[in-house]
């Protein structure tokens, strides 16, 4: 079968679009695409970047500041009161008083009597010898002369609690000795010189309390050389005054 030929308007519509089709490619010819702006592209870029690197280190230097300033706050704040611990009771707070500067100790127990066999030589010091026997009391100096007080020439009351008193010496100090007698119980014997000094006396007993002994004692010489101003006591055990020379 044979195709019609196109119809006038058909042809005049073919023609008119191949026109448009030219008319367009020669328009598209005559206009030149412009180049790409690289270097303007860049600089924005750098320009960005250095933007962004001032934001952030703005930032950081910020961050710190406010970190330095907390830390600072927080340190130099003030210690809060204690307020969680309950408040102390005044007689609490009352300062505990210290040890005196000079306590008032209770002085120490005396040594008790030293025992010594019949004839024992005990050396007192400074050249003086005492010793015992059951007829009483001897004793020598530096110079080697011996001395004796019997307790048995009737001299003595052994019946009621006494003491005697021999002293010698020199310029650098005085001998004192003596008899006690009439009580088994003789815990001390003190001397107490003209200045007011206390010396306590050494003291020997026979073995079997025979109801007497001997005390000695070495002191400075007398400021005035005098004699018979010495002030002798007896203590017992317990510490209470037995008899004293002269009597008080």
């Amino acid at each position: 079968m044979t195709p019609e030929p196109p119809t006038r308007a058909e042809s005049e519509a073919a023609d008119t679009a191949r026109a448009l089709r030219a008319a367009f490619c020669e328009a598209a010819r005559a206009v030149t695409p412009p180049l790409i702006p690289l270097e303007a592209i860049e600089r924005a870029g750098r320009a960005h970047r250095r933007r962004r690197a001032t934001a952030l280190t703005t930032g950081c230097a910020l961050a710190v500041t406010a970190v330095t300033l907390t830390l600072t706050q927080v340190l130099s704040r003030p210690a809060a009161p204690d307020a969680a611990r309950p408040p102390v009771p005044a007689q609490e707070r009352a300062t505990t008083p210290g040890p005196s500067s000079n306590p008032s100790r209770p002085p120490e127990p005396p040594a008790p009597p030293r025992i010594v066999a019949p004839g024992e030589r005990v050396d007192a010091g400074g050249g003086w010898t005492v010793w015992l026997t059951r007829s009483g009391k001897h004793w020598k100096g530096p110079d080697g002369y011996e001395n004796v007080r019997s307790v048995s020439d009737g001299n003595i009351d052994m019946t009621s609690p006494g003491i005697s008193h021999q002293s010698e010496g020199d310029r650098e100090r005085t001998f004192h000795s003596g008899l006690y007698y009439g009580t088994r119980n003789v815990g001390r014997v003190e001397l107490t010189d003209a200045a007011g000094r206390r010396t306590t006396a050494a003291l020997l007993e026979l073995p079997g309390k025979p109801g007497w002994g001997v005390w000695y004692v070495t002191t400075p010489p007398a400021p005035d050389g005098g004699v018979g101003s010495d002030q002798l006591d007896v203590y017992d055990t317990t510490g209470r005054l037995i008899t004293s020379f002269p009597p008080r």
